[in-house]
């Protein structure tokens, strides 16, 4: 069937928006977030008045219903165990019991950030000439620098995997200044830049390249809340340095509260997504 198409948004070299005719007098609307999230594409007829959203194929509504269970429960999870970390390392007994609290933690993280990365590899792509999205084989791994959606993902990912070398290293002991801080500080670091990027690129597909504030659109909540999460690990990961000359942290309190207050916005994160299903 013959289509034309007649506009594409997004930002910079990413198109996260594409309106287009169909052959009927059809206009349909194929959004890179309500794709990848919950398998849908808007449709409005001739004789319609109000778009009508059109669910993809069975096979793609099951995988990501899945995978959307798995990332968002991994970070609601993980998130609790960080903000839990944080607490016993403010309050409680010694930074031994954080670090294992953090360490498991921290495996969800990885949990989540890579069913997040196979929902953008696994999203079901649009068929342009009859207005559809249809599902395409699964893949455990892809990649497609040239998408938003995947490169959001695929950073967040990386991150998740690096702040596990600054978890595991918390868990050594014997430690100097200069190892602490090349092993434990260094990775939480770039791990904070990656997540912050993530982000960044989730927010203008959201936003389709104009940044703003869209109150009633659930999935600019979600990347919003863990955007904040994102910037408070960042003042905590600064915080958390340790000074060569004395040995001491920069300041301890910040570095506590900065994770346990953004470990609690990847949790509500995670709450808010098991709603953005199919």
């Amino acid at each position: 069937m013959d289509r034309t198409e007649e506009s594409a948004e997004g930002a910079g070299p990413f198109t996260t928006r594409l309106t287009w005719h169909l052959s009927d007098g059809a206009t349909a609307v194929w959004e890179s977030r309500p794709a990848r999230k919950r398998g849908l594409l808007t449709v409005r007829a001739v004789s319609e008045s109000e778009p009508l959203s059109r669910s993809a194929d069975s096979e793609s509504v099951g995988r990501l219903r899945r995978l959307n269970t798995i990332a968002s429960g991994a970070f609601t999870v993980g998130g609790g165990l960080f903000a839990a970390g944080a607490a016993v390392a403010q309050f409680g007994t010694g930074d031994a019991t954080s670090a294992w609290i953090y360490f498991a933690g921290g495996l969800f993280f990885n949990t989540g950030g890579y069913a997040s990365l196979l929902q953008a590899v696994n999203a079901p792509r649009r068929d342009s000439g009859i207005g559809a999205l249809a599902a395409k084989r699964w893949r455990w791994w892809s990649y497609e620098p040239g998408r938003i959606d995947w490169l959001s993902t695929f950073l967040l990912f990386v991150g998740t995997l690096v702040f596990g070398i600054n978890l595991l290293s918390s868990l050594l002991q014997g430690l100097s200044v200069q190892q602490e801080n090349r092993l434990i500080w260094a990775p939480d670091l770039v791990g904070c830049i990656l997540f912050l990027v993530s982000g960044h690129l989730a927010l203008a597909e959201v936003c389709h390249g104009r940044p703003g504030i869209r109150p009633r659109d659930l999935g600019w909540w979600i990347v919003a809340v863990n955007q904040l999460g994102s910037v408070l690990f960042m003042g905590s990961a600064l915080a958390d340095f340790t000074r060569p000359a004395t040995g001491s942290v920069l300041n301890i309190d910040i570095a506590n509260w900065g994770t346990l207050t953004g470990a609690l916005c990847f949790s509500v994160g995670g709450v808010l997504q098991s709603f953005e299903r199919p």
